[in-house]
């Protein structure tokens, strides 16, 4: 076995050991620590949504746990302010000078519970540390720690008090993962389970270091992508925006950007790693389509009125975009 594969080998192990330690605590919930897993590889922000009590938030502490990195909690609400996430100018009379308190955003990972419970401002305030990977404060930039992901979770159900992300900062995600109910033995699992843990709660040790983070990224880009699955990618993104030629007329209003095609190529990238092998293939982009797709683009008012999500619509673009 040559050192490529010996490294990949080591790190697909220690993924699965990662995956091991998280379901000390976490029943089911397989396909969603895949994805989380592939948002700490190709290092952007996952937006999860769920309804309440499906352990989101349980998930996002037990993986920030487990990965030994600084990590810390806000819960949005409507009276939350810039200051109270990004931090400020504090004066001190003894000295006479104003001094910088920096906020919880300065970390590695940012659970960011609630996220459309906080108004605009505090969502502006956001939307500049998850692009730029820095923050102002007063007349000073201050670059965040890395890595800096947005881990954050939002309510489909319930929007009285809520403040809808505007499209410019839903397409900062590079995924946006729906969580689903879990089956019934998986139901069954937890209601054992949590009994237990009420008596005799696990620990969870920090098994995966940052740097080795790092390290595995770096190995992950290594991975050989055949010319023809970026032309695959770039016509599924393309697709999006010309809907009236795959059966999709007047049903998508605005399609997908080329920030799209970036997340998707480094999804699917992320995903083979992962899965121990040296190479994308069409069914690594197809299967992660849904997660970098489904918040970049947004059904028109007559696919709405029919009742097509866009989960549907992508699946009609995937079934006629010719697979390489």
């Amino acid at each position: 076995m040559n050192e490529a594969l010996k490294r990949d080998s080591k790190f697909h192990d220690l993924f699965e050991k990662l995956k091991q330690e998280i379901n000390k605590t976490i029943v089911g919930q397989s396909e969603l620590i895949e994805r989380l897993f592939i948002a700490l590889l190709s290092g952007g922000h996952v937006l999860l949504e769920g309804v309440p009590g499906l352990a989101k938030t349980k998930l996002l502490t037990a993986l920030t746990t487990c990965v030994d990195g600084k990590m810390n909690r806000v819960q949005f609400t409507p009276d939350l302010l810039p200051s109270d996430l990004v931090g400020t100018e504090v004066y001190r009379p003894q000295t006479a000078e104003f001094v910088t308190r920096k906020g919880p955003i300065f970390t590695n990972l940012l659970l960011a519970d609630e996220i459309n419970r906080a108004p605009a401002k505090v969502q502006s305030a956001l939307l500049q540390a998850m692009q730029e990977r820095e923050v102002t404060i007063g007349d000073e930039t201050f670059s965040l720690p890395h890595p800096f992901l947005v881990l954050a979770t939002q309510n489909p159900i319930e929007q009285e008090g809520t403040y809808p992300l505007p499209e410019a900062q839903v397409d900062r995600f590079l995924m946006k993962v729906l969580v689903e109910y879990p089956s019934f033995e998986e139901e069954l699992e937890i209601v054992q389970v949590v009994e237990k843990e009420s008596l005799d709660a696990p620990s969870l040790s920090p098994i995966f270091p940052l740097p080795l983070l790092e390290e595995a990224r770096k190995a992950s880009f290594e991975l050989h992508i055949d010319p023809k699955i970026d032309r695959y990618i770039v016509s599924l993104v393309h697709a999006t925006r010309e809907p009236e030629k795959h059966g999709l007329k007047e049903m998508i209003e605005w399609g997908a950007s080329p920030r799209a095609s970036l997340a998707l190529k480094s999804c699917a990238r992320s995903l083979a790693f992962l899965r121990g092998r040296d190479f994308i293939s069409p069914e690594d982009v197809k299967e992660i389509s849904y997660d970098v797709l489904r918040h970049r683009i947004l059904p028109s008012f007559e696919a709405e009125a029919r009742g097509i999500t866009a989960d549907e619509l992508i699946k009609t673009i995937l079934s006629s975009v010719t697979v390489p």
